[in-house]
């Protein structure tokens, strides 16, 4: 059994074995004996001991691993012997290429950092330079060349290049930046190199006074510089990192109890009613707990995700929640999307086509006839209904569950027939055509026709059976030329409809006596400025509403006059046209002719 030791090396703690401990020791020891110039020593020493502790923290997987005689030997391999690198460089100048030192080669690491020796703003370029073996010169000219075409964004790109990309301070990081191996010989060579470069600005201190005053004053504008906008950017970094925790965490908790009071709701709470609606949509008949709990990992993943980045801009050097964490979660969400797009598919596909029920009747109305129309609701149901594209579940006269749905298209045409006729579309979606049809022809909806009053029912019904699949009924009215309609207020919302149905039954036209004419209406008892201003489908103004009128009755099948039991008629002749209506507020009298 070894004893453990443990040991701070370049500011990191490491557990070590007390062989490796011994070996560590040993190996240091004989790599400060191998100096052959104490000049530089201490930083050689330092910036070794920060390799090997890169190197130990490269091969430790957790906290808690021991560092044996195993991982320092993999560690000196990549590092050398100390007596592969005594180095006396001026003594081995004229010595044999066989006596000269020894270069273990490693494999280069390529990393980008800033080169703020040889920087002139924030050693972006320079660092740049190194990094893809170019002169630096080239990539300065190219960011200058790129602000003088007009192109604003690599002065933000230069920016975010300064704040994000970290300056090579120790030996280790510019041999990095440089593509060189980081071992022994290669720190004792560079900081020898800054040696001599301090020696030599010593020495000839009085050439690069100037220069040196000059950069100088470019250094500590532009450090101050950068470390405002990187103060800016970290500030920006913690405000954004907060609103990701809470739109994130807001939305975990959204999605979890979600998933507990849908997914659960009628296991916990025994809410039935909620669940016979879902039951009325759900064509795949996949258990609603399912559907909750795909879609809490399909969207909470992500959210959790945002949670994590948003912690990592507050905190600083927060752990990783590691591989294995990550994978699952990477596992979990592709699996519950996946799921997602098979339960999606497999419900488009009980919708995929659609069927409709036809039927058409005639209804006692011709030419010259005044018809009367109106919406029926059924108070066992709903009062008032108006028209919406929604479903309820409601209780028929006999206590059973059915559909209710008041979506009811109404639509009013005219034709050349001697008689008005109705057709009752009745339309829905299935897996197949014939499923589809069947839907349809089971919805249950009634009209009324009795004394020239036409009721049309504001609703229909279902069994919960067919479930819901976009039933709907449209209704296409027919009256001949000639026709007098009057619509019921309540028929507003049902016949709201766009151009494409040719509905010649305006909104606002209701409670008016309207004369049926070719493709649009004629209202009879409106002023006769809003007479001029009659809507038709196609939006054109007619000549003038006299002869619209006349050419109305010229294309009836009687023009003699019609006199009915309260005293109206329509009359037309040579002189013009004579038209009464008397209603229980005043005698209204219109006289159109030549005289």
């Amino acid at each position: 059994m070894n004893k453990t030791v443990n040991i701070n090396l370049a500011g990191t703690f490491f557990h070590i074995d007390e062989d490796a401990f011994a070996k560590l020791t040993r190996y240091l020891d004989a790599i400060r004996r191998s100096f052959s110039d104490p000049q530089g020593q201490d930083e050689i020493i330092k910036d070794i001991e920060a390799r090997i502790s890169e190197l130990f923290s490269e091969k430790v997987k957790n906290p808690t691993q021991v560092i044996t005689i195993k991982e320092l030997d993999e560690v000196i391999a990549v590092m050398g012997q100390p007596e592969d690198y005594i180095i006396d460089e001026e003594i081995f100048d004229d010595a044999p290429p066989t006596q000269k030192k020894r270069t273990r080669s490693t494999t280069n690491t390529r990393q980008l950092f800033r080169d703020m020796d040889n920087k002139f703003v924030g050693g972006v370029s320079s660092g740049l330079g190194h990094y893809l073996s170019v002169d630096p010169l080239w990539i300065r000219l190219a960011w200058v060349a790129l602000v003088l075409l007009g192109f604003g964004t690599p002065v933000l790109i230069y920016i975010l290049l300064w704040v994000l990309v970290p300056e090579a301070i120790t030996t280790a990081d510019k041999l990095k930046m440089t593509q060189e191996p980081v071992n022994i010989s290669n720190i004792e060579k560079k900081i020898k190199e800054e040696l001599d470069k301090a020696s030599d600005k010593i020495k000839d201190v009085d050439f690069d006074k100037h220069k040196e005053n000059v950069r100088r004053g470019a250094d500590s504008f532009f450090s101050t510089l950068g470390k405002i906008l990187s103060g800016i950017v970290k500030v920006f970094g913690k405000f954004f990192g907060i609103i990701l925790i809470i739109i994130s965490l807001a939305t975990l908790i959204s999605l979890i109890i979600g998933f507990f009071t849908t997914g659960t709701v009628g296991l916990v709470w025994g809410d039935t009613e909620f669940l016979d609606y879902i039951s009325m949509v759900n064509t795949g008949n996949t258990p609603i707990w399912l559907y909750s709990l795909l879609a809490l990992i399909a969207v909470g993943v992500p959210f959790f995700v945002l949670f994590i980045l948003g912690l990592k801009l507050l905190v600083n050097n927060l752990k990783s929640i590691g591989t294995t964490a990550k994978i699952i979660l990477f596992v979990l969400w592709l699996f519950s999307v996946i799921g997602l797009g098979i339960l999606g598919l497999r419900q488009a596909t009980q919708q995929a086509y659609d069927g409709d029920f036809i039927t058409e009747k005639t209804i006692a109305i011709k030419a010259n006839d005044t018809l009367h129309l109106t919406m029926a609701s059924n108070n066992h149901y709903e009062y008032n209904a108006t028209r919406s594209s929604n479903f309820h579940l409601r209780t028929n006269e006999e206590g059973n569950q059915v559909i209710y749905s008041n979506d009811i298209r109404l639509i009013v045409r005219s034709t050349n027939d001697s008689i008005a006729k109705i057709i009752i579309e009745k339309k829905a979606e299935g897996s197949s055509y014939n499923n589809a049809k069947n839907r349809a022809e089971a919805i249950d909806y009634n009209y009324e026709f009795s004394n020239k009053t036409l009721s049309l029912d504001n609703y229909f019904i279902t069994d919960v059976t067919n479930k819901y699949r976009e039933q709907e009924v449209e209704i296409v009215l027919y009256l001949p030329i000639g026709t007098v309609l009057f619509a019921d207020n309540n028929t507003y919302t049902f016949h709201r409809n766009s151009s494409r149905y040719h509905d010649i039954l305006m909104n606002k036209d209701e409670e008016k006596y309207l004369l049926i004419q070719k493709d649009k209406t004629l209202c009879l008892d409106c002023p006769t400025s809003e007479i001029n201003e009659t809507k038709s489908n196609n939006k054109t103004e007619t000549d003038s509403w006299e002869n619209d009128l006349k050419n109305a009755f010229e294309n009836s099948s009687n023009s003699e006059e019609e006199v009915d039991a309260e005293g109206n008629h329509i009359l037309l002749n040579s002189d013009g046209v004579d038209i009464k209506i008397n209603d229980k507020n005043e005698n209204i009298k219109v006289k159109i002719g030549d005289h």
